[in-house]
């Protein structure tokens, strides 16, 4: 049976006290606590809709839970809910889901509610507790008046057992509490904050709710447990909620209230559990328990409540001996912290070449929002840069380096932090907003997204430009390089790895040029490597330095020149094949009459390709393959392994990249030439694949090269 509408409840007091009818002409105007959106109604489902004045109530417990106790989407105005179960089932011998007495949340000997939490607080788990005593489930909600702007907190609790009178109180605090103790006495964490909230109520078996009451916690100078305590004159105090009149600021009922028609058992749809029907969704008269307050009416609104800890005591006391409890995140208030790495212009970020200079400044942009927005906050962001880093980072967090000093925020919005980079490199931003323990709004970090970026080195180029020729046999010739696109080493008096953030820029680029003539053909090195270090885009070499020579015969010489480059902001240039360079590095010295005879060698080469036998199967990455050389089939047959020995010519591992249906890969040869006038070589092939999931395979000596080489013995020709 739905209990009767707030406005016919309403009807009836007035009614009852003929001298209050005559000034009571606004009830439908002044609103109590009960008579907001919410049904005080002592059960928990909104199926029958009550009206008080104008204002109708469509949202009880089962409009902000569902069945599994999760939480639904919030109705209008409704800013916060949360849902704690707080007892144990087991599987009985005949398969029937039957209540535990054991309970793993109860308050220690010793606990106080005028106890700061830390070090005042202790929790142990229980096998039995009185059935009274033992919450069942317990659950809370936040609401803002969308016309008075005024806040409200309602808050439930259900009981194993309605014997007797009862006591139960909830505390509402802003920060973070919480105790879990598997054996023994342990202490709980977290501390009270100014303006806590500690609601005590009593009520009675059949009788409804006699009393509630709200002390407020006072530390006004924030100073913590040795000075903060509990007021021990209540803020705020009511009755039943079925005898109430406009105005009541604070109320609480039950599903055993003397108003006629209420005392009665209540359906949940979540599962709970009494000591008369066991586990199901039954709650006997007086075992469900609810109340509400308005904050803003009793000077405790502007404030944000993140954590509800419902419980149950030997009595009104506010020294009372306090039994079980049930703790939930309410999580009333909530904060974000956005970030997205930006340049110095305010462009978005996630890949920038270092500049010559050595010097990028770049910025990260932290979006602060705090919910409620009407929240009076003052919190601090701290901003913290990983990185440089030579591989790819995606994460960063306040082991990073601390960029800059701590941003007071007071309002919702953009904070900006700035840095200059000398090092090319990989980064990451992190921004950790403080939050605000005073004002019950928690910190939080950004998740990281847009956060990372790349700060690329500089690719040079190195122009080069030799002797023009042609020359006389007996002359010098050399070749000038001229390092172009350096960038400045990173600085070393900063901060972060190396001291590169917010350094002063580091002198110019250096790392070795090196140069090596070929001639008079491009297989020959027949001068250098030589090498001359860098001084940033100077250049370097030409007549009378050591990268000049003087030819040993005459032909055409070609000059190859490489950088090394000065890591980790400047890359190197390779120093590419002789054919490869152009015109302007080759010489020709003018030859004389001479004789030529060739004796040409070459180096033997070979590849493979492995392929799972499995359609769809990928070979793992990383798996060895060996080439081996061999002057003989007998010696391949052999399978000797020390080249030199055995008829074992060259021997050469690849190591195979990523995993793939099918790989290749192939011989590298530079070490290993054959210049025999005939002459048949075989190749033996191995694979490994490197894990138990496949089978490694080999070529069987079947694989040969059969060369026949012929110099050339006679005086040869003019040229060109």
């Amino acid at each position: 049976m739905k209990r009767m509408s707030s406005g016919l409840r309403r009807t009836l007091i007035v009614l009852s006290a003929a001298a209050m009818l005559v000034v009571s002409t606004g009830i439908g105007n002044v609103l109590a606590v009960h008579d907001e959106a919410f049904q005080l109604d002592g059960d928990v489902s909104d199926s029958t809709t009550t009206t008080v004045g104008t204002k109708t109530q469509a949202t009880d417990w089962d409009s902000l839970f569902n069945a599994d106790t999760t939480r639904k989407a919030f109705p209008t105005d409704f800013t916060a809910s949360a849902f704690k179960a707080d007892f144990a089932t087991t599987t009985s011998k005949k398969g029937t889901l039957v209540f535990s007495t054991a309970d793993a949340t109860t308050f220690a000997t010793g606990s106080k509610d005028t106890l700061d939490i830390t070090p005042g607080w202790q929790c142990s788990p229980a096998n039995n507790l009185l059935s009274k005593n033992d919450i069942m489930n317990a659950y809370s909600a936040a609401y803002t008046d969308p016309t008075s702007s005024h806040q409200f907190l309602y808050f439930g609790m259900e009981r194993n057992s309605n014997n007797g009178d009862a006591n139960v109180a909830f505390w509402f605090l802003q920060g973070d509490a919480d105790c879990s103790s598997p054996k023994g006495n342990v202490a709980w964490s977290g501390h009270h904050t100014d303006g806590d909230i500690l609601i005590v109520s009593a009520f009675t078996n059949g009788g409804g709710v006699s009393t509630i009451n709200a002390y407020r916690w006072n530390d006004p100078d924030g100073s913590g447990p040795t000075v903060g305590s509990l007021g021990t004159t209540s803020v705020a105090n009511g009755a039943d909620c079925s005898s109430t009149l406009a105005g009541d600021s604070i109320c609480a009922t039950t599903n055993g209230s003397p108003s006629p028609g209420l005392n009665h058992s209540i359906t949940t749809p979540w599962q709970t559990s009494n000591a008369t029907d066991n586990v199901g969704h039954t709650l006997q008269p007086s075992e469900f328990f609810e109340g509400g307050i308005d904050l803003t009416a009793n000077h405790l609104g502007d404030k944000c409540f993140n954590t509800f800890i419902g419980d149950t005591r030997s009595s009104q006391s506010l020294t009372a001996t306090i039994f079980d409890y049930a703790r939930g995140t309410l999580g009333e208030c909530k904060s974000t912290t956005a970030t997205r790495a930006k340049t110095a212009a305010g462009a978005n970020l996630s890949s920038i070449d270092i500049p010559a200079i050595g010097t990028l400044s770049i910025k990260d942009t932290a979006t602060i929002g705090v919910t409620p927005a009407s929240t009076v906050f003052s919190g601090t962001v701290q901003f913290y840069l990983c990185g440089p880093s030579v591989t790819e980072i995606t994460t960063c967090d306040s082991s990073g380096t601390p960029i800059g000093s701590t941003h007071t925020v007071t309002a919702n919005g953009d904070v900006d932090q700035t840095a200059t980079l000398t090092s090319a490199g990989y980064y990451c931003w992190h921004a950790v907003f403080s939050g605000d323990s005073s004002a019950g709004v928690p910190g939080s970090e950004d998740d990281g997204t847009h956060e990372c970026f790349v700060v690329n080195p500089l690719q040079p180029t190195l122009p080069t430009q030799a002797t023009t020729g042609p020359v006389d046999f007996g002359s010098k010739i050399s070749d000038t390089v001229t390092p172009t696109g350096t960038a400045n080493k990173p600085g070393t008096n900063g901060v972060g790895p190396g001291g590169t953030i917010n350094a002063t820029r580091g002198g110019a680029a250096t790392g070795n040029v090196t140069l090596t003539a070929y001639g008079p053909d491009c297989v020959t090195a027949v001068y250098g490597p030589i090498s001359i270090a860098a001084n940033g885009d100077a250049a370097l070499g030409g007549p009378g330095t050591t990268f000049e020579f003087t030819p040993a015969a005459p032909g055409q010489y070609t000059f190859v020149a490489s950088y090394a480059g000065d890591s980790p902001n400047t890359l190197s240039v390779p120093a590419g094949t002789c054919a490869s360079q152009p015109s302007n590095e080759q010489v020709t010295v003018r030859t004389i009459p001479s004789a030529i005879t060739t004796a040409p060698t070459y180096f033997p080469q070979d590849s493979m390709t492995i392929t799972s036998t499995v359609t769809g199967n990928n070979l793992p990455a990383g798996g060895t393959v060996v080439f081996r050389l061999y002057s003989s089939l007998a010696s391949c047959q052999a399978h000797g392994d020390t080249v030199g020995v055995g008829g074992l010519l060259y021997k050469e591992s690849k190591t195979l990249g990523a995993a793939a249906h099918s790989q290749n890969t192939a011989t590298d040869n530079t070490t290993y030439r054959e210049s025999a006038a005939s002459a048949t070589l075989y190749w033996r092939v191995t694979y490994a694949p490197g894990d138990t999931a496949h089978t490694g395979r080999q070529s069987d000596c079947t694989e040969s090269i059969l060369s026949t080489i012929a110099g050339d013995s006679g005086s040869g020709t003019l040229f060109p």
